[in-house]
């Protein structure tokens, strides 16, 4: 046997590899991906028993080999990010972010749920409670109503600043039930009355030195009235929902308080998160196999607990199961439980394609708080690009 047959018949595995190339491949176009590798890079495949290939593949080197630049360039996703708004109401919109990476969408959520300002109730000045409700738990009960204010139009407070009206909202509280009515009454979030003068609690007398009149001091040091500031004059403050229960008196139980709110951001306190929630979830792919007709598409229909598949009409007599509503998919799988039936339909989650959910406690209109958001992260990139130059 000559010398160069012996060299290829001992040549290992690595080394044939090494000589191949995707080029040999005649369905591959030169700088794309095979599709069952790209399949793997673009989308989370999700199996009756776990989503699999759930891992984002981010080295930008990592296709080289085959001619595939794997990194995004500020260029490339400038041109293919884009925000799509699905529904919008008052309290809560419905987006899709497209082309943006799994890491970057949840620092939008985080942001929202810790990091957006809003007012809260931070400090009560119980006079008279009664009521059965221990003091420290009506105050916790009063820091969780949400106030319909704009935070942007405050300042912080620190511990050395005084009271004014750029940083602190007051609103009294006094409710009695005489013991002439029968029962008990609910004492409810629309009593909160605002007080745009600022505190009407006495905190300390000052003895006038030309007079024996005493100067009643407040808890608040207003220079003037909220009301005549034009961003409240024709917008009052108040609790953005009247009907929130805050205790229930009996006959001859009584509350009289006083709550002043201050700005804050919820990662000191979950009363100062502006989203009751902000969650995303990928946009679901639904593809059918094979064509699934008459009585195994009605089948297929029955599964979905959530109406995700549909019949149409093809003509002589027959039927055949479509995929209609995609976004509905949940994920819960019983399209693919039953053996045999994941032959039949793929579930798949595009990996840079998210469906995004802001549900506003009322503070602010769900879009005002994405833009908030944005503005956050913003500041964060300048933060730390100022750091490293």
């Amino acid at each position: 046997m000559s010398s160069s047959s012996s060299e290829s018949e001992t040549e290992t595995a690595p080394t044939i590899l090494a000589k191949c190339s995707v080029w040999d491949l005649p369905d591959v176009p030169q700088g794309q991906l095979p599709s069952h590798i790209e399949l793997q890079r673009t989308r989370v495949l999700c199996t009756y028993i776990a989503p699999t290939n759930t891992e984002k593949i981010k080295y930008g080197g990592a296709f080289a080999s085959m001619g595939v630049d794997n990194s995004v360039p500020s260029e490339k996703f400038r041109n293919n990010f884009r925000v799509e708004i699905m529904s919008l109401d008052d309290d809560t919109m419905e987006f899709d972010m497209v082309g943006i990476d799994a890491a970057v969408a949840n620092a939008f959520r985080r942001i929202l749920i810790a990091e957006v300002p809003t007012m809260a109730i931070e400090k009560v000045l119980i006079a008279n409670n009664t009521s059965i409700v221990q003091d420290e738990v009506l105050s916790h009960r009063l820091g969780l109503i949400p106030l319909k204010v704009d935070p942007r139009l405050f300042e912080y407070m620190s511990e050395n600043d005084t009271p004014n009206e750029k940083n602190t909202i007051v609103f009294s509280l006094h409710v009695r039930c005489e013991r002439a009515k029968m029962g008990r009454i609910s004492v409810k979030s629309g009593d909160l009355k605002w007080l745009p003068d600022g505190s009407e609690f006495e905190l300390a007398t000052e003895k006038s030195a030309s007079s024996s009149t005493s100067k009643p001091r407040t808890y608040t040091s207003f220079s003037c009235s909220q009301k005549s500031l034009p961003e409240f004059s024709n917008n009052p403050i108040a609790p953005t929902h009247h009907d929130i229960t805050i205790a229930r008196l009996g006959p001859g139980q009584e509350i009289e308080l006083e709550a002043h709110a201050v700005k804050g951001i919820g990662k000191t306190h979950a009363k100062w998160s502006p989203v009751a929630t902000a969650w995303y979830r990928m946009l679901p792919e639904i593809v059918l196999l094979r064509e699934i007709e008459d009585n195994e598409a009605v089948e297929l229909v029955k599964k979905c607990p959530v109406k995700v598949f549909d019949i149409e009409d093809i003509g002589k007599g027959k039927k055949r199961a479509t995929v209609a509503r995609p976004r509905a998919c949940t994920l819960c799988r019983e399209c693919i439980r039953e053996e045999g039936w994941e032959k039949n339909v793929a579930l798949r989650r595009v990996k840079d394609h998210f469906i995004f959910t802001i549900e506003s406690t009322g503070g602010l209109p769900p879009e005002v708080l994405f833009n908030e958001a944005v503005k956050i992260l913003e500041n964060k990139c300048e933060s730390v690009i100022t750091v490293l130059s």
